[in-house]
């Protein structure tokens, strides 16, 4: 009675709502609330990790190795696995790629308890010393809470993907604390189209969610930065040459990902993962510290340069800074396993902070190598170290504004614009070479299920063949004769019949024109079967099969109708050209009305 009191309750406030505020308004409200929800939760995200990193490794001597980076990542990743596998009882990995799938496959639903799952899993994995990142989990987290607030006032499929931008928005903002970085990772990342209608929305989601991490945080830049060395155009040449550079870093580190996840997913007992990942990552954390957690510290040290040998503490080559270059080297190689495996051996994280920490080591290790050789003028390696991680960001992600307007926003090195813009679109013209999709889309793209600006093929995405069979077709079988075949005919409207056998497979096509000349011969009757007169499909198409693919099979065949067959075979009904265009139309218009 209860429950019927509250819906009662939410439903007499949904009718009052329509009444006296518009839907536009309801939706800023809405994008406001989401905003402050966004930022609460980065807040605790980023003081669980502090809290849990201070917790075990605050006393470390920075003058000696330390054993416990060969436990302490194998203990985190062990602690999320049981979490994951007997709390939540869902995939949390790849949070930016899962909030892609539900815009582009689940109408802008996500499961609820993403709104909590995601930070505490993320909390805990990179607090012990997982080599990822706290802001895919964020993001995951920050489009749950707008997907759910928009599901519990019902709101209508364009909403509630405009609602998830808005806490993707003001994830990255909060988190961040950089509201245009916020926005334009939606527009490039989750590819979202900027209307009038969404972008109000959008902006205040992140400008809400900054302002309040403000407040809680402090106003100081995340990464510290003092400008020493202006830039000239002079070493335009060496900023071009380091955005290839981190461009093919970039490549490299989505296809290492890419190829350790399909070996991963040869494993299907978890803790065979945990053995091998949790492993790999301690070796790799024991023999290098700086990929202990997000990695911040070091950035921080780099892009100030209160000393390069920062990044050597805590390791066996504590005190030997002429295997400094060597070191970051290796650094590089390295940073792809240790992130991949952390997720793979049952950890929760982001490719946000490893892609940050990658590109400024890229850029300070390309300035050192520049300055040793003498030749040209020299570069300023705590500018490139910066530049690096603008590089690295647009290069992983495809997100070349993205990576310029966050990595100013993070460091107010807004007086270095224009080199960042030109490293970034170096990077990202680079990678785009080789690689058409980022690293979140590449999964969904490989299953036609990854929605894109191009409206014809986010409109083929969101079409899905079980909206369009049409299942009232006559099925006759191959043994019935042309005497009971013409009393079917006379049942329906169509002309088109499937024939199928006792287990309900497909085995032909029975066309209505093709039997005419016949079907009023009574004295041929009981001379002809369906069998003898049926054709082959010219093609068949499955339940689970993208709307692209079965457009590319009405092209290749020329046909009208195909069958639709399930999973098993079985025949389901079939899908017209017709159908296809009208719900093709209607989608358009939902998708693109302003």
């Amino acid at each position: 009675m209860k429950a019927t009191d509250e819906m009662t309750l939410l439903d007499r406030f949904i009718s009052w709502r329509e009444k006296h505020i518009s839907q536009n308004q309801f939706i800023l409200i809405l994008s406001f609330a989401v905003g402050i929800l966004s930022a609460l939760a980065a807040f605790a995200l980023k003081h669980l990790i502090h809290f849990i990193q201070h917790l075990l490794t605050g006393g470390f001597d920075p003058h000696t190795f330390n054993w416990l980076y060969l436990v302490y990542p194998v203990i985190g990743i062990f602690i999320t696995g049981l979490f994951i596998r007997n709390v939540v009882r869902d995939d949390i990995s790849h949070g930016v790629t899962k909030v892609l799938y539900a815009i582009s496959c689940r109408q802008g639903r996500i499961r609820r308890h993403n709104s909590w799952s995601s930070l505490i899993a993320s909390g805990i994995t990179i607090g012990f010393g997982g080599s990822v990142g706290a802001e895919s989990p964020i993001v995951m987290t920050g489009s749950a809470i707008g997907s759910n607030l928009g599901s519990f006032f019902k709101m209508e499929k364009k909403v509630m993907m405009l609602l998830i931008g808005c806490g993707a928005a003001g994830a990255v903002s909060g988190i961040f604390k950089a509201p245009i970085a916020g926005l334009v990772f939606v527009l490039e990342v989750l590819m979202l189209d900027l209307t009038m209608s969404s972008l109000l929305p959008l902006l205040i989601s992140s400008v809400t969610a900054a302002t309040l991490s403000y407040l809680l945080m402090g106003t100081d830049a995340m990464f510290e930065f003092h400008m020493e060395n202006a830039f000239d155009l002079a070493r335009v040449p060496y900023v071009i040459m380091l955005g290839v550079t981190c461009g093919l870093v970039s490549l490299y580190f989505t296809h290492v990902t890419t190829a350790i996840e399909r070996q991963f997913k040869k494993l299907s007992n978890p803790y065979y993962k945990l053995a091998i990942g949790g492993t790999i990552l301690s070796v790799l954390i024991f023999l290098f510290p700086p990929l202990y957690g997000e990695g911040y510290d070091t950035i921080t040290e780099l892009i100030n340069g209160t000393s390069e040998n920062i990044i050597l503490d805590n390791s066996l080559f504590y005190g030997h800074a002429s295997f400094l270059l060597l070191y970051m080297l290796l650094i590089i190689l390295f940073k792809a396993f240790a992130s991949t495996v952390t997720n793979c051996g049952g950890g929760c994280g982001g490719i946000f902070a490893p892609s940050l920490f990658l590109g400024c080591v890229t850029g300070y290790l390309f300035a050192s190598v520049c300055n040793m050789s003498g030749f040209g003028v020299p570069v300023s390696d705590k500018n490139f170290a910066l530049f690096g991680m603008a590089a690295l960001m647009s290069g992983v992600f495809h997100a070349p504004l993205t990576g310029v307007f966050l990595i100013a926003e993070l460091t107010g090195g807004y007086a270095l614009f224009l080199p960042l813009m030109i490293v970034s679109v170096c990077s990202y013209l680079t990678v785009k070479v080789f690689d058409k999709n980022n690293i979140y889309a590449i999964r969904l793209a490989q299953r036609g299920e990854l929605i894109t600006h191009h409206k014809d093929q986010a409109v083929l995405t969101i079409l899905k063949v079980a909206d369009v069979i049409e299942k009232d077709f006559m099925r006759v079988n191959p043994d019935m004769e042309l005497g009971a075949l013409t009393s079917v005919v006379a049942k329906t409207r169509r002309n088109i019949f499937p024939v199928v056998d006792a287990g309900n497979r497909l085995v032909g096509i029975l066309y209505l024109d093709d039997i005419r000349h016949v079907m009023f011969r009574q004295e041929l009757y009981h001379r002809f079967n369906v069998a003898s007169l049926m054709r082959e499909a010219p093609e068949r198409l499955s339940i689970e099969e993208p709307m692209e693919a079965v457009m590319r099979k009405f092209e290749e065949t020329g046909a009208w109708n195909l069958p639709v067959e399930d999973v098993t075979g079985e025949y389901i009904g079939f899908i017209s050209k017709s159908a296809i265009f009208t719900a093709y139309r209607k989608t358009l218009l939902e998708f693109t009305s302003d």
